[in-house]
């Protein structure tokens, strides 16, 4: 689903945000990637997004070599995966159904065939009695829920998240962490970038260890510190 094989990614300045990382994530796996602050972890997920391009190596998902991809359907192929972000990015100003149902406008969808996905979404994260509410009315967990259910609702193959859990606590960090595993168990392939030590050690999930741009550890268990 994700492979990627001495990718390096070179700025203009000459510095290295990533240098010879290889890897690979099977489909229904759920994986971690850490490091301190300017270890690769955003540039790792922005070549995921054909968002950047390496500057060598390869990168291919979901069968997609992204050195290659024609400008033209890059956006089909970001519609293939979810993207959850720490701050939720939630429109205050609509409902939580019409949050959900964002991509699925930009995708032209129909209203019925729209809220008939955006329900079932709603649903997979228990939140559908939430679905008439405002963002400002819910909780921080729940906002974030939203959001994974806004990343869901195209049915991507693929959830990249991005510090999901910044902003929560520990109790709300797991409960996160149980949607998330609703979805692998389904097949779907999760790739989460995260500071959180305690986290990743309690999940003991296979992580990516980053320093510097370099892949230091790509361990299955555990602990990191």
């Amino acid at each position: 689903m994700i492979s990627f094989d001495k990718v390096s990614k070179q700025y203009i300045s000459g510095q290295y945000a990533l240098a010879g990382v290889s890897f690979e994530i099977a489909k229904g796996q759920m994986a971690f990637v850490t490091g301190h602050s300017g270890a690769g972890k955003s540039t790792l997920l922005k070549l995921i997004l054909a968002t950047e391009k390496c500057s060598s190596g390869n990168v291919v998902v979901n069968g997609t070599d992204l050195n290659h991809i024609p400008r033209r359907e890059i956006p089909s192929f970001r519609r293939r995966i979810g993207m959850v972000f720490q701050d939720h990015q939630l429109l205050n100003d609509r409902s939580v159904a019409d949050n959900v149902a964002l991509p699925l406008d930009i995708s032209g969808f129909s209203r019925r065939d729209a809220l008939r996905r955006v329900r079932a979404a709603l649903d997979k994260v228990g939140l559908l009695s939430k679905e008439k509410q405002f963002p400002a009315a819910l909780s921080g967990g729940e906002q974030q829920r939203v959001g994974i259910a806004r990343a869901v609702v195209n049915r991507p193959s693929i959830i990249l998240a991005d510090e999901p859990t910044g902003n929560l606590d520990p109790e709300l960090s797991m409960e996160t962490m149980e949607v998330f595993e609703q979805f692998k168990n389904v097949g779907v392939s999760l790739l989460i970038a995260s500071h959180d030590i305690s986290l990743i050690n309690r999940m003991e999930y296979r992580t990516l260890i980053l320093k510097g741009g370099t892949l230091i550890d790509d361990t299955g268990l555990g602990e990191l510190s």
